[in-house]
Protein backbone atom coordinates (compact mmCIF):
# COMPACT_ATOMS: atom_id res chain seq x y z
CA UNK A 1 0.00 0.00 0.00
CA UNK A 2 1.12 3.55 -0.72
CA UNK A 3 1.23 6.20 1.40
CA UNK A 4 -2.31 8.73 0.83
CA UNK A 5 0.53 11.06 -0.13
CA UNK A 6 1.20 9.55 -2.73
CA UNK A 7 -2.15 9.30 -4.24
CA UNK A 8 -2.37 12.63 -5.94
CA UNK A 9 1.17 11.90 -7.55
CA UNK A 10 0.19 9.10 -9.31
CA UNK A 11 -3.49 10.24 -10.28
CA UNK A 12 -1.92 13.54 -11.68
CA UNK A 13 0.61 11.25 -13.63
CA UNK A 14 -2.01 8.77 -14.84
CA UNK A 15 -3.84 11.91 -16.08
CA UNK A 16 -0.57 13.33 -17.97
CA UNK A 17 -0.24 9.94 -20.11
CA UNK A 18 -3.85 9.75 -20.81
CA UNK A 19 -4.46 13.32 -22.35
CA UNK A 20 -4.29 13.97 -25.97
CA UNK A 21 -1.36 16.34 -27.62
CA UNK A 22 -2.42 19.25 -29.06
CA UNK A 23 -2.06 18.84 -32.67
CA UNK A 24 -1.91 20.86 -35.83
CA UNK A 25 -6.16 20.25 -35.90
CA UNK A 26 -6.47 21.15 -32.81
CA UNK A 27 -5.02 24.43 -33.31
CA UNK A 28 -7.23 25.24 -36.54
CA UNK A 29 -10.49 24.06 -35.11
CA UNK A 30 -9.67 26.70 -32.32
CA UNK A 31 -8.71 29.43 -35.23
CA UNK A 32 -12.18 28.24 -36.79
CA UNK A 33 -14.15 28.92 -33.75
CA UNK A 34 -12.58 32.09 -33.11
CA UNK A 35 -13.58 33.40 -36.69
CA UNK A 36 -17.20 31.51 -36.97
CA UNK A 37 -17.49 34.07 -32.95
CA UNK A 38 -16.20 36.82 -34.64
CA UNK A 39 -18.58 36.93 -37.60
CA UNK A 40 -21.95 36.03 -35.76
CA UNK A 41 -21.30 38.30 -33.22
CA UNK A 42 -20.79 41.22 -36.28
CA UNK A 43 -24.12 39.47 -37.64
CA UNK A 44 -26.27 40.37 -34.68
CA UNK A 45 -24.58 43.59 -34.52
CA UNK A 46 -25.76 44.63 -38.00
CA UNK A 47 -29.41 43.38 -37.55
CA UNK A 48 -30.22 45.13 -34.32
CA UNK A 49 -28.41 48.07 -35.93
CA UNK A 50 -30.59 48.19 -38.97
CA UNK A 51 -33.87 48.04 -37.11
CA UNK A 52 -36.43 51.05 -38.07
CA UNK A 53 -36.02 54.04 -35.14
CA UNK A 54 -39.86 54.04 -34.91
CA UNK A 55 -40.01 50.35 -33.82
CA UNK A 56 -38.32 51.60 -30.41
CA UNK A 57 -39.42 55.09 -29.97
CA UNK A 58 -42.10 56.66 -31.99
CA UNK A 59 -41.13 60.30 -31.20
CA UNK A 60 -38.69 60.14 -33.50
CA UNK A 61 -40.20 60.39 -36.86
CA UNK A 62 -39.06 63.54 -37.78
CA UNK A 63 -36.79 65.55 -36.75
CA UNK A 64 -37.47 69.08 -35.45
CA UNK A 65 -35.82 72.20 -36.69
CA UNK A 66 -35.16 75.62 -35.76
CA UNK A 67 -35.36 78.25 -38.14
CA UNK A 68 -32.86 81.57 -37.57
CA UNK A 69 -32.58 84.80 -38.57
CA UNK A 70 -30.56 84.20 -41.27
CA UNK A 71 -32.72 82.31 -43.55
CA UNK A 72 -31.06 78.91 -42.25
CA UNK A 73 -32.04 76.39 -39.73
CA UNK A 74 -30.70 74.49 -37.17
CA UNK A 75 -32.23 70.64 -36.15
CA UNK A 76 -32.16 69.01 -32.87
CA UNK A 77 -30.50 65.74 -32.53
CA UNK A 78 -32.17 63.02 -31.26
CA UNK A 79 -33.70 63.19 -27.44
CA UNK A 80 -30.78 62.74 -25.16
CA UNK A 81 -28.46 59.97 -25.79
CA UNK A 82 -30.08 58.71 -28.93
CA UNK A 83 -32.84 56.07 -28.09
CA UNK A 84 -31.11 55.37 -24.61
CA UNK A 85 -31.74 57.85 -22.43
CA UNK A 86 -35.19 59.83 -22.19
CA UNK A 87 -34.23 63.81 -20.74
CA UNK A 88 -37.39 65.89 -20.23
CA UNK A 89 -36.66 69.37 -20.25
CA UNK A 90 -38.90 72.00 -18.84
CA UNK A 91 -38.79 75.83 -20.16
CA UNK A 92 -40.28 78.44 -18.12
CA UNK A 93 -42.99 80.46 -19.83
CA UNK A 94 -42.40 84.17 -19.74
CA UNK A 95 -45.96 85.17 -18.46
CA UNK A 96 -46.12 82.41 -15.76
CA UNK A 97 -43.67 84.00 -13.50
CA UNK A 98 -43.78 87.30 -12.24
CA UNK A 99 -40.67 89.22 -13.44
CA UNK A 100 -39.48 86.82 -15.52
CA UNK A 101 -40.14 88.86 -18.69
CA UNK A 102 -38.39 91.67 -17.47
CA UNK A 103 -35.37 88.93 -17.22
CA UNK A 104 -36.12 88.81 -21.06
CA UNK A 105 -37.51 92.49 -22.08
CA UNK A 106 -36.60 94.89 -19.80
CA UNK A 107 -38.53 96.89 -17.37
CA UNK A 108 -41.10 98.36 -20.00
CA UNK A 109 -40.89 94.89 -22.12
CA UNK A 110 -39.57 97.07 -24.99
CA UNK A 111 -36.59 94.94 -25.96
CA UNK A 112 -36.98 92.47 -28.84
CA UNK A 113 -35.41 88.84 -28.68
CA UNK A 114 -34.39 89.66 -32.20
CA UNK A 115 -32.51 92.70 -31.01
CA UNK A 116 -30.53 90.04 -28.29
CA UNK A 117 -29.14 87.79 -31.39
CA UNK A 118 -26.19 89.88 -32.07
CA UNK A 119 -23.27 89.94 -30.13
CA UNK A 120 -21.61 87.78 -27.42
CA UNK A 121 -25.19 86.94 -25.71
CA UNK A 122 -26.99 85.76 -28.60
CA UNK A 123 -26.45 82.55 -27.31
CA UNK A 124 -28.97 83.09 -24.53
CA UNK A 125 -31.88 83.55 -27.38
CA UNK A 126 -30.88 80.90 -29.69
CA UNK A 127 -30.35 78.16 -26.48
CA UNK A 128 -34.19 79.05 -25.30
CA UNK A 129 -35.57 79.32 -29.20
CA UNK A 130 -33.97 75.42 -29.68
CA UNK A 131 -35.24 74.35 -26.09
CA UNK A 132 -39.03 75.54 -26.89
CA UNK A 133 -39.08 73.53 -30.28
CA UNK A 134 -36.94 70.69 -28.83
CA UNK A 135 -38.31 66.88 -28.60
CA UNK A 136 -36.45 66.94 -24.77
CA UNK A 137 -39.20 69.72 -24.01
CA UNK A 138 -41.89 68.81 -21.22
CA UNK A 139 -45.25 71.00 -20.73
CA UNK A 140 -45.30 69.06 -17.28
CA UNK A 141 -43.13 70.12 -14.27
CA UNK A 142 -43.93 67.00 -12.42
CA UNK A 143 -42.44 64.95 -15.42
CA UNK A 144 -39.12 66.89 -16.08
CA UNK A 145 -35.65 66.12 -15.35
CA UNK A 146 -34.15 69.90 -15.83
CA UNK A 147 -35.90 72.68 -15.81
CA UNK A 148 -34.53 75.97 -18.22
CA UNK A 149 -34.66 79.35 -17.10
CA UNK A 150 -34.66 82.28 -19.74
CA UNK A 151 -33.10 85.34 -19.30
CA UNK A 152 -31.71 87.88 -21.71
CA UNK A 153 -30.19 89.65 -19.06
CA UNK A 154 -26.62 90.57 -20.66
CA UNK A 155 -28.69 91.59 -23.71
CA UNK A 156 -31.34 93.48 -21.62
CA UNK A 157 -28.21 95.33 -19.31
CA UNK A 158 -26.77 96.79 -22.56
CA UNK A 159 -29.67 98.03 -23.53
CA UNK A 160 -30.17 99.75 -20.79
CA UNK A 161 -33.57 97.45 -19.81
CA UNK A 162 -32.17 97.18 -16.65
CA UNK A 163 -29.50 98.07 -14.40
CA UNK A 164 -27.42 96.00 -11.99
CA UNK A 165 -29.32 96.23 -8.95
CA UNK A 166 -32.83 95.76 -11.02
CA UNK A 167 -31.25 92.31 -12.08
CA UNK A 168 -30.58 91.57 -8.91
CA UNK A 169 -33.71 92.28 -7.47
CA UNK A 170 -35.58 90.76 -10.26
CA UNK A 171 -33.55 87.24 -10.27
CA UNK A 172 -34.59 87.24 -6.56
CA UNK A 173 -38.41 87.38 -6.87
CA UNK A 174 -38.31 84.98 -10.06
CA UNK A 175 -36.78 82.73 -7.76
CA UNK A 176 -38.99 82.97 -4.68
CA UNK A 177 -41.88 81.95 -6.99
CA UNK A 178 -40.21 78.49 -7.99
CA UNK A 179 -41.41 75.75 -5.64
CA UNK A 180 -39.40 73.38 -8.03
CA UNK A 181 -36.14 75.42 -7.77
CA UNK A 182 -36.57 75.33 -3.93
CA UNK A 183 -36.83 71.70 -3.91
CA UNK A 184 -33.97 70.59 -5.53
CA UNK A 185 -32.03 73.87 -3.84
CA UNK A 186 -31.80 74.72 -8.25
CA UNK A 187 -29.94 71.69 -8.18
CA UNK A 188 -31.71 70.96 -11.61
CA UNK A 189 -31.94 74.29 -12.97
CA UNK A 190 -30.36 76.12 -15.76
CA UNK A 191 -28.82 79.52 -16.69
CA UNK A 192 -27.41 80.94 -19.62
CA UNK A 193 -24.82 83.60 -18.94
CA UNK A 194 -22.89 84.26 -22.23
CA UNK A 195 -20.63 86.97 -21.63
CA UNK A 196 -17.09 87.79 -19.15
CA UNK A 197 -18.93 88.94 -16.06
CA UNK A 198 -20.72 85.43 -15.99
CA UNK A 199 -23.40 84.41 -13.46
CA UNK A 200 -21.86 87.73 -11.75
CA UNK A 201 -24.55 89.84 -13.77
CA UNK A 202 -26.51 88.75 -11.07
CA UNK A 203 -25.36 89.74 -8.01
CA UNK A 204 -26.37 87.88 -5.53
CA UNK A 205 -25.74 83.98 -7.76
CA UNK A 206 -23.50 82.95 -4.61
CA UNK A 207 -26.70 83.12 -2.34
CA UNK A 208 -29.44 81.95 -4.96
CA UNK A 209 -27.83 79.50 -7.91
CA UNK A 210 -24.66 77.98 -6.56
CA UNK A 211 -25.95 74.75 -6.88
CA UNK A 212 -27.60 75.27 -10.44
CA UNK A 213 -25.80 74.47 -13.54
CA UNK A 214 -24.58 77.58 -15.12
CA UNK A 215 -24.09 77.83 -19.13
CA UNK A 216 -21.23 80.46 -19.94
CA UNK A 217 -18.22 80.63 -22.56
CA UNK A 218 -15.34 82.01 -20.38
CA UNK A 219 -15.52 79.54 -17.41
CA UNK A 220 -13.36 81.08 -14.82
CA UNK A 221 -12.08 83.46 -16.63
CA UNK A 222 -14.94 86.18 -14.87
CA UNK A 223 -14.04 89.81 -16.17
CA UNK A 224 -12.60 92.08 -12.84
CA UNK A 225 -14.43 89.53 -9.68
CA UNK A 226 -12.43 87.94 -7.19
CA UNK A 227 -13.96 84.45 -7.65
CA UNK A 228 -15.44 82.32 -10.04
CA UNK A 229 -19.40 81.39 -10.41
CA UNK A 230 -17.84 78.80 -12.58
CA UNK A 231 -18.11 75.31 -11.27
CA UNK A 232 -15.94 72.30 -13.20
CA UNK A 233 -18.18 69.73 -11.35
CA UNK A 234 -22.08 71.03 -12.50
CA UNK A 235 -20.74 73.67 -15.09
CA UNK A 236 -20.64 73.64 -18.43
CA UNK A 237 -17.95 75.92 -20.82
CA UNK A 238 -20.50 76.55 -24.52
CA UNK A 239 -18.83 77.78 -27.46
CA UNK A 240 -19.26 82.50 -27.61
CA UNK A 241 -21.60 83.54 -30.29
CA UNK A 242 -20.98 83.86 -34.08
CA UNK A 243 -23.05 86.43 -35.56
CA UNK A 244 -25.79 84.47 -38.35
CA UNK A 245 -23.65 87.07 -40.80
CA UNK A 246 -20.52 85.82 -40.45
CA UNK A 247 -21.67 82.26 -41.35
CA UNK A 248 -24.65 82.81 -44.09
CA UNK A 249 -24.68 81.20 -47.18
CA UNK A 250 -24.32 84.04 -50.00
CA UNK A 251 -23.04 87.76 -49.35
CA UNK A 252 -21.14 87.83 -45.36
CA UNK A 253 -20.99 90.40 -43.52
CA UNK A 254 -17.20 89.22 -43.92
CA UNK A 255 -15.22 88.33 -46.99
CA UNK A 256 -11.56 87.72 -45.40
CA UNK A 257 -8.86 85.86 -47.53
CA UNK A 258 -8.99 82.35 -47.97
CA UNK A 259 -6.47 80.77 -45.47
CA UNK A 260 -4.19 79.06 -48.31
CA UNK A 261 -3.47 83.02 -48.87
CA UNK A 262 -2.39 83.71 -45.78
CA UNK A 263 0.45 82.96 -43.35
CA UNK A 264 -0.73 83.48 -39.82
CA UNK A 265 -4.37 83.62 -38.68
CA UNK A 266 -5.49 85.34 -36.03
CA UNK A 267 -9.49 85.41 -34.81
CA UNK A 268 -10.94 87.82 -31.74
CA UNK A 269 -14.43 88.51 -31.12
CA UNK A 270 -15.45 90.97 -28.59
CA UNK A 271 -15.07 94.83 -27.90
CA UNK A 272 -11.36 96.47 -27.47
CA UNK A 273 -12.48 97.97 -24.04
CA UNK A 274 -8.73 99.70 -23.94
CA UNK A 275 -7.25 97.03 -22.72
CA UNK A 276 -3.04 96.31 -23.93
CA UNK A 277 -3.71 93.11 -25.27
CA UNK A 278 -6.53 93.69 -27.71
CA UNK A 279 -5.38 97.06 -28.74
CA UNK A 280 -1.89 95.35 -29.72
CA UNK A 281 -3.86 92.72 -32.01
CA UNK A 282 -5.72 95.66 -33.62
CA UNK A 283 -2.52 97.08 -34.31
CA UNK A 284 -1.19 93.97 -35.80
CA UNK A 285 -3.83 93.35 -37.78
CA UNK A 286 -3.28 96.75 -39.16
CA UNK A 287 -0.32 96.79 -40.04
CA UNK A 288 -0.25 93.05 -41.92
CA UNK A 289 -3.57 93.30 -43.63
CA UNK A 290 -2.48 90.64 -45.68
CA UNK A 291 -0.69 87.85 -43.58
CA UNK A 292 -3.55 88.21 -40.70
CA UNK A 293 -7.10 87.36 -40.78
CA UNK A 294 -8.70 89.08 -38.07
CA UNK A 295 -12.67 90.00 -37.24
CA UNK A 296 -13.25 93.51 -36.07
CA UNK A 297 -16.32 92.49 -34.29
CA UNK A 298 -15.98 94.61 -31.52
CA UNK A 299 -16.51 97.43 -33.91
CA UNK A 300 -20.26 96.29 -34.62
CA UNK A 301 -21.08 95.54 -30.81
CA UNK A 302 -19.85 99.68 -29.73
Amino acid sequence: MGSPNNKPARIFSLHHHTSLPCTRAHQIGALLLIATTFFLTRLFDQSFSTCPPSSLNHDHSSPNVVHVSDGGSLSWPQRGYGFHLSLKIYVYEEDEIDGLKELLRGRDGKISADACLKGQWGTQVKIHRLLLESRLRTRKKEEADLFFVPAYVKCVRMMGGLNDKEINHTYVKVLSQMPYFRRSGGRDHVFVFPSGAGAHLFRSWATYINRSIILTPEADRTDKKDTSAFNTWKDIIIPGNVEDGMTKRGVAMVQPLPLSKRKYLANYLGRAQGKVGRLKLIELAKQFPDKVCFLFSFLLLD
